[in-house]
Parts: structure tokens; sequence; C-alpha cells
């Protein structure tokens, strides 16, 4: 065999693509150098690829050659002329090598040199042509290609969840959604047998033509049991010393020393005794659920329909024992069994009467029976229906109450209807908006670590927002957020008056606030808008400087935080660095929009004293109008700059 046959299998051409050849084109056509670097890279790789498979090539295509020629040649001369073929690819392949590494150093030492090969915008497609090509072998000199295996579709979002989903070890019974979910499985098994084991016990709907569907369901219902049982109970965290216990062991063994173990051992012999999974399951509904009132109506109803139902089939089963159409008061079996007989307890136990009258001893007993049973029962479900609505408009009832006690105390002392109907417009808005009257009702209550908790997700996006509070203490405005007072004002009602003492300070939590001056207050300055604070000036200023320097009033309805002085005082005790900041800025956020108005001399102010005792009209009394008018303008003349 002649050694050309095999140096012809290791061509550096495969299927008439040359490899490429260094060069210095890269910089000379001015690409950029991020696209010659990526461009080099992933031509290098290319390379190596490429080399690697003509490697593999030549050494399937060598054995191949030499298993087909072992019967005519001595394997002294195959070995021999393989050994040389081998010998000389590994010499070409480090000659190689070596060359790209000295062409790699010259590269580092010279920048401007670039390898010459594809452009760099082209290098994505033919990353694509290289993912897409079929892998190519050459068996005996003849390229053989490869099936490439079709790709599968993505898996869906929603598969992929279930697929990565792993069951808890550990379940936390209150929060978690999963064992609710699996709570409407267990009560679901449960309603099945107590609603429709009295149905086959009394009514003839279950023959032997349709056991094997009955018996399929109450199968179903004892492998919901069985599970619940096995996988979830024993997997129930556990409060023990003030500990949440979350060891398997201590689950396990807590689940079986539990009462609703004991009952749900004797599964085999009575079906209803899981009633507790029933209670648990209305406690964890009424928790997550937002208008938890909704879920007690429901369940009270179907008490009074559970009622009905368990008395259509004790009716039913008294019939039968006496007789169908044996007497008037029994079902005289025609039509549908159950509806009449539901009929007839709907009309015995809320007595609404008109039906006929027992004849028997036994009809007599059981006419008492279900007439003592039903005033009861129905007195006990009305009861309930109104401790459910009561509940449900328990806020609302206090806020007429509120309303009510508010107009009452007006009309006693005979306040003006004007000032009236304000005070029932802030009551109607705040109640509307808020949904209550003062929300400091209901934190006070909590801990102080939850009432913080509450805050932060509340009202820290607003306040982290106020520039006066931006660079202070993270601590310091967290305490901050549980001082704070949420009060609404009405369109035209004013925040705080100039020359008043501030005692509190304001950050605008909805709505807008207008600073206003002039004669008649209606001219106004400065818009403030959401997110800002002002009032900061008179709290955080010293030595007598706490006076309000502006009038602000409300430009709609605005809802407000309030942050009193004495509170603000106690948390800046503890961050004297957040408040030399504070004092700084409420320093900077005044400017001088009028410059300040010289004091009027003496002399001038005797004269126009003197013009106006003695009634002179003329150039003084001019001179007065007009000293009057510059003092009203100066009003204003320095104006708080707003906080955005």
């Amino acid at each position: 065999m002649k050694k050309g046959f095999f140096l012809s299998l290791l061509s550096p051409q495969q299927h008439g693509r040359p490899i490429h050849r260094r060069g210095r084109r890269g910089a000379a056509e001015g690409r950029p150098e991020g696209l010659v670097h990526s461009g080099r890279a992933a031509g290098g790789r290319r390379r190596v690829r490429q080399a690697f498979r003509r490697l593999l090539n030549f050494l399937f295509s060598f054995s191949c050659h030499i298993l087909s020629s072992s019967c005519r040649m001595r394997p002294q001369s195959a070995t021999s002329i393989g050994s040389v073929v081998v010998q000389e690819r590994l010499n070409e392949l480090v000659s190689l090598f070596k060359g790209r590494t000295e062409r790699q150093k010259d590269r580092l030492l010279d920048p401007d040199e670039s390898e010459e090969e594809s452009p760099a915008e082209d290098t994505p497609a033919a990353a694509e042509e290289e993912e897409v090509e079929p892998f190519q072998i050459e068996i005996l000199g003849h390229p053989l290609k490869l099936p490439q295996l079709p790709k599968l579709p993505p898996m869906p979002d929603w598969l992929r969840a279930i697929l990565d989903y792993r069951f808890p070890s550990s379940i936390d019974p209150f929060t978690d959604l999963i064992y609710v979910i699996w709570l409407f499985c267990v009560v679901a098994a449960w309603n099945w047998n107590v609603w429709l084991i009295p149905v086959r016990w009394a009514f003839p709907y279950q023959t032997s033509e349709n056991i094997h569907l009955w018996l399929l369901a109450d199968y179903t219902c004892d492998f919901i049991y069985i599970l619940d049982m096995v996988i979830f109970q024993p997997r129930l965290q556990f409060v023990r010393g003030g500990d949440i216990v979350c060891d398997k062991k201590d689950m396990r063994e807590n689940y079986m020393t539990t009462e609703r173990f004991k009952v749900s051992a004797h599964l085999p012999s009575f079906k209803l005794l899981p009633y507790m999974v029933f209670f648990e399951f209305n406690d964890r509904m009424e928790a997550v659920m937002k208008k938890a009132y909704i879920y007690r109506v429901i369940r009270t109803s179907t008490y009074l329909l559970y009622s009905l139902h368990i008395n259509a089939c004790l009716f039913y089963w008294g019939s039968d024992y006496e007789g169908l159409g044996s007497t008037k008061w029994v079902y005289d079996g025609k039509g549908n069994a159950y509806i009449r007989c539901y009929y007839f307890a709907v009309k015995t136990l809320i007595t609404i009467g008109g039906l006929p009258d027992p004849t028997t001893v036994f009809e007599i007993c059981f006419q008492l029976i279900n007439y003592f049973v039903g005033v009861f029962a129905f007195s006990i479900m009305i009861g309930q229906m109104r401790d459910v609505v009561g509940a449900a408009t328990a806020g609302e009832n206090y806020y007429r109450a509120c309303m009510d006690s508010t107009v009452k105390y007006m009309n006693s002392y005979n306040i003006p209807r004007e000032v009236q109907n304000r005070i029932k417009t802030w009551y109607d808005y705040t109640w509307k908006s808020q949904g209550m009257l003062d929300e400091q009702e209901l934190l006070v209550q909590l801990p102080a670590k939850m009432r913080l908790d509450i805050a932060v997700d509340v009202n820290y996006s607003i306040v982290s927002k106020v520039a006066l509070f931006q660079g202070c203490d993270r601590q310091m405005v967290f305490d901050l957020l549980t001082r704070l007072k949420s009060v609404v004002y009405l369109p035209g009602d004013f925040v705080c008056k100039k020359g008043e003492i501030g005692r509190e300070m304001y950050i605008i939590k909805q709505g807008e606030v207008q600073v206003v001056g002039g004669p008649d207050l209606q001219t106004v300055f400065v818009t403030i808008r959401a997110g800002s604070v002002f009032g900061e000036i008179s709290l955080l200023a010293g030595g007598g400087g706490n006076r309000r320097t502006a009038n602000v009033k409300a430009h709609g309805f605005a809802n407000l935080f309030i942050l009193d002085k004495k509170d603000l005082a106690e948390i800046l005790v503890h961050y004297p660095e957040s408040q030399k900041l504070l004092r700084k800025k409420a320093n900077k956020a005044t400017v001088e929009v009028i410059p300040p108005r010289p004091d009027t001399p003496k002399l001038f102010k005797a004269a126009l004293k003197v013009t106006e005792q003695a009634g002179i009209e003329g150039t003084f009394a001019k001179l007065k109008k007009a000293y009057r008018a510059s003092e009203s303008a100066g009003e204003h003349a320095e104006v708080r700059r707003p906080s955005t």
C-alpha cells in the first residue's frame, strides 16, 4: 500500500473549504478592534475543531482500511506504514500549533497585526452554519454524513415548574398555600361521605348495577384519607417551647399524639370521624380570604341545607317503614323521591305548615320531633346569619355611629350649616379613601416590630423619596415611619398660617397644597405636590425661629403625614449626625424671593400718624396707602423652596 493514500485522507482541505491562514487584513480593513478580537477568537476555535475533525477522520479511515486489507498484507508492514503516517501527521499538527503560537506572540507584541479571516460580522452566520451542519467523516476516502437529531420544542414554563418542584420536608400549616389546597381535597372527600352516606342508607339509589361506581368513589375518598395520614399530617410544623419544630421524627411523633390521629385510626369502621379537618379548613379559608364574611355566609347556608337534607332522608326512611302510600302523611312513591322528601323537610323544619295531619303514633312522634328540632335549628341558623352579617358590616356601623354622634353634637350647639357640610364631607371622603377613620386604632394592638413592618411596607416608598431625609440614617427613617399620622384636608383648608407656632411638619402623601399670600390670600406662590415636605423650618429652627413663614392651604383633597415636633426630638436624640444634616438642609430651604425691605424711618411714620389724626388728604394720604400696600406685598418676603 502506498503512503500517499493515507496522506490524501489527511488533506488540509475538507469538502472544498481551505483552512484560513493568518494575515494582516483585520486592522488594514478598518474593522473595530473589539470585532477583530472576537472574530480572531472564533477563528482560532474553528481551526482547532477542524484539525480535531481531520484527525478523527484519519483515525477512523485508517482503522477501516487496515481491517479491509488485513487479508492481503502482513501485520508487520501495516504496522510500520501506519506508524510512519501517524508520525508524519503528528509532526504536521505540531508545526501548525507552533506557527499559531508564534503568530499569537507577534500579535501581542504588535497590536496592529490581525489574522486573516472572514469579517467579524460574518462570524455569527458562520457559527450558525456550523451548528446546523451535520457531522461528517470519511471512510476509505468517501465522505459520510451522519444524520442530525431533530431539536426538541422548548418546554413550557408551567411544565418545567411542575418537574422542578420538590415536595417539602416540612409544611407550615398557617401560611403554606399547598396545605390549604390539600385540605380542600380532604374536605371534598369528607363531604362526599357526609352527604351521600345518608342518601345511600335511606333511598334505594345504590343497586347491584351501579355498586362498582359507588365503591370507586369510596375507595378514592379512603385513598385521600390515607395520603393525608401518611404524607401531609406527619410533616406539619408545630411549636414547642416557643420554637418551631421542623424535624421529621419530632413532627411524626407529635402527630401520633394528637386527637386527630386517634380519630383517623377508626377510618375503616366509620368514614365520618375525620370531622376536624372541616373546621381546620374553615379557619384556613377565613385567614387567606380578603372578604371572609362571604365564606361565612356560604358556610352558614350550607348548615341549613344539610339539616334539611338529613330530615329528607329520615322522612323517606319513615315512609318506607310505614309503607309508601299507606297514609296521606307518608311519601306516596310518585315523582322524584329525594325532591319530594326535601320539600316535606323544608315545610316541616321552617314550620311553614300546610302538611297532612299524621294519623299513626309513629307519624305523630316523628312530626313532633321535626317541629321541636326545626324551631331550634332554624333559630340557631338565623342567629348565626345575623352574627355573620353584623361582623361584615361592623366597620361601616362604626362609621355611621361616629357620623351620627358628630351631627348630633353640631346640632346641639347650633354649628353653622356650612361647617357641618364640610365636616360631613371629611367623614365621607376619609371613609371612602381609607376604609377607616383612624388607622392607629388598628395598629395599637400590634407589637412595635409588627407596626414597624407594616409602616415600612405602606409608607417607606413615599418617605424615602423626600429630599430632606436623603442621606440620613436608615434606622432613623424607620423610627419616623411609626410616628407619622395620616390626616385628610378638604379643598381650601389651611394647613398652616404665617406666624403660627410650628409644632408639626408635613409630608404630602396624596394631593397638592399651595403656598399663598397677598391681601386676600389668593396669590399662589408655589404648588407643592405629592412626595414633598414642608413645615420643617419651624420644626427644626432653634432660638425662637419656630414660627410659620408662609400660608399653606390644600388645593384639593390632600392626604398628609404629620410628624409632631416632640416625636421628632425624641428620635433625633439618638441620631446626632442626622440631626445636624436636617438642620443644615432646613437652613438652606429658605430663599429670598423678595429682598428684605428696610425699616421705615421713624420721622416718616410720625408724619403719617399726624396726617391721619388731622384728616389731611393729599400727598401724605397717598403715601400712607402705598406704605400699607408695600407691607402687604412683603408679607411673603421669604418663601420656602419645595422639596422634590
